[in-house]
């Protein structure tokens, strides 16, 4: 039986290189090849010997294609990697650039909608990360990579562990968050899905951090149940217009009494 082996150029594998040298996190590095990948399809032939028409054709090819100017301008950081770093040709880039990205409103939920929305989440779990979300304004991502040892309930803060930029920080805790958290760390610890030191919020497995997907559907369920009229997501919580307080009323059994503290804490 015969398996069949990808090789990888030795462009590519000299990108890949110097991507790691800078540390580049995986998903970008990710996205940078999709870029070059796509710019390669588009001339038939490897992007070393392509020249700066090239890339404005290129450039001209997406745009008439409608490719979104985030899309476009993400391509042009990419190429620009390929050519600047990797390559040694920054003059290349000459004829390719940045678009002007339109800046629309945020979708901002009212405090009613967000204890609606709240109070038609099911499931223990999510209701609170979704809570800390909107009480933190912590990234999806930054939501599911809390462990519980990142609780502060004497300093009233939480640690925000290699966030976006790859930089620590601290969020508030406000007494009803902290408290919905207390709760949820209860029930988890009842039902041995919490391991000491482990994650905040842990999938099926708690060896396992839940998924940003996962929450990115719960939160598109509840708006449903909600009733709720506004394109809503995680992003959404990060936006608020008086008050990024949590709804004393709207989280069911959140509400209810909690231990006396986190245990790792």
């Amino acid at each position: 039986m015969q398996s069949s082996i990808s090789t990888v150029s030795p462009l590519r594998q000299r990108m890949v290189e110097d991507m790691r040298m800078r540390t580049l996190a995986p998903k970008t590095q990710a996205a940078y090849i999709r870029a070059v990948r796509k710019f390669a399809k588009f001339l038939g032939h490897s992007p070393d010997t392509a020249t700066d028409e090239d890339l404005r054709r290129f450039q001209l090819d997406m745009v008439d294609k409608g490719t979104s100017p985030i899309t476009l301008n993400a391509t042009v950081v990419a190429l620009n990697f390929l050519f600047t770093v990797t390559l040694g040709r920054p003059e290349a880039m000459a004829k390719m650039q940045s678009v002007r990205v339109p800046r629309k409103l945020p979708v901002v939920l009212s405090k009613e909608e967000v204890t609606r929305l709240l109070g038609c989440v099911s499931h223990i779990k999510h209701q609170t990360a979704l809570s800390v979300a909107y009480g933190t304004g912590l990234r999806v991502s930054e939501v599911v990579g809390l462990k519980t040892s990142d609780i502060d309930s004497q300093r009233m803060t939480l640690r925000v562990q290699q966030g976006k930029g790859r930089k620590d920080r601290y969020a508030m805790l406000s007494p009803v968050l902290l408290e919905r958290l207390r709760v949820w760390w209860r029930v988890a610890r009842a039902q041995g899905k919490m391991l000491d030191g482990g994650w905040l919020f842990p999938g099926m497995d708690p060896l396992d951090a839940l998924t940003t997907r996962q929450l990115n559907r719960a939160i598109h369920d509840a708006a449903i149940m909600a009733d709720i009229d506004k394109r809503v997501s995680m992003h959404t919580l990060r936006h608020y217009s008086v008050s990024r307080n949590i709804p004393s009323n709207g989280g069911g059994a959140l509400a209810a009494g909690g231990v006396d503290d986190f245990r790792s804490a």
